[in-house]
């Protein structure tokens, strides 16, 4: 699936629960991973780049308000509750340890995917306002289709591949993600990249655009995406989307 759908995490013990979801949610252009426990829910957000996490908080013998509350404490990521139909205590908890939203058990499809939406609308109109800089609490870059991993360091394709990167390309490619559609010039780059000590040679930049080219490129001798601006520096051409 391509990256750039937004990654939704369904935290759920009812495996029928968990494959309805992921069908339905899988069929509206959501990347889906379900998961049965806290444990799961904590090594899925470790490894991946989560948009939202829908969590039960009647998880069998976990607490789920505990969970909610821990996530809110580590992490910006939105959630979505889900609670019984005569858990209005649950809910109110929940809302005030800053859940995003909840729904209640039985839930229509429909419902389900217009509250995500709609958090995650807030949630992006929250990250356009925000000045591109960087930050210690963004998650990642997303740019057509790639998505750049902050925690994880990790670079993944359109199709889902993950594309090896050399310290240097990463951090190059990380400072092209913070300031996209305005002309770097080569030391602009080196500072905004740390390419300094023993990575600095000759050209240096210019080997490193090379490098990527080759890995984000349709084709590198065309490129696209990372564009030279003659005599001046270097481009960096996507819209590119920020992950809190």
């Amino acid at each position: 699936m391509n990256t750039a759908s937004p990654h939704i995490l369904v935290v759920d013990d009812d495996p029928a629960l968990r494959e309805l979801l992921s069908a339905y949610l899988s069929e509206n252009d959501f990347q889906v991973t379900a998961v049965a426990t806290g444990a799961e829910m904590t090594a899925v957000l470790q490894d991946s780049v989560i948009d939202l996490v829908m969590l039960d908080l009647r998880l069998g013998g976990e607490d789920g308000m505990q969970l909610a509350r821990g996530l809110r404490d580590t992490s910006e990521v939105p959630v979505i509750i889900v609670t019984g139909k005569q858990d209005e205590a649950d809910r109110v908890m929940g809302l005030e340890i800053a859940a995003d939203d909840y729904v209640t058990k039985p839930f229509s499809n429909r419902e389900m995917l217009a509250r995500i939406r709609a958090v995650l609308r807030r949630y992006q109109s929250r990250a356009d306002a925000a000045p591109l800089g960087r930050s210690t609490k963004r998650r990642a870059y997303r740019f057509a289709g790639w998505e750049l991993n902050l925690l994880a360091r990790r670079l993944t394709s359109p199709d889902g591949q993950r594309v090896e990167l050399s310290n240097g390309e990463f951090n190059l490619l990380l400072a092209l993600c913070e300031q996209p559609q305005r002309v770097l010039t080569r030391d602009q780059l080196l500072e905004l990249s740390r390419l300094h000590g023993a990575e600095v040679y000759d050209r240096s930049i210019d080997v490193q655009i090379l490098r990527l080219r080759r890995k984000i490129e349709v084709d590198a001798s065309a490129p696209k995406m990372i564009r030279t601006e003659r005599g001046a520096g270097y481009v960096f051409e996507p819209q590119v989307q920020v992950l809190h």
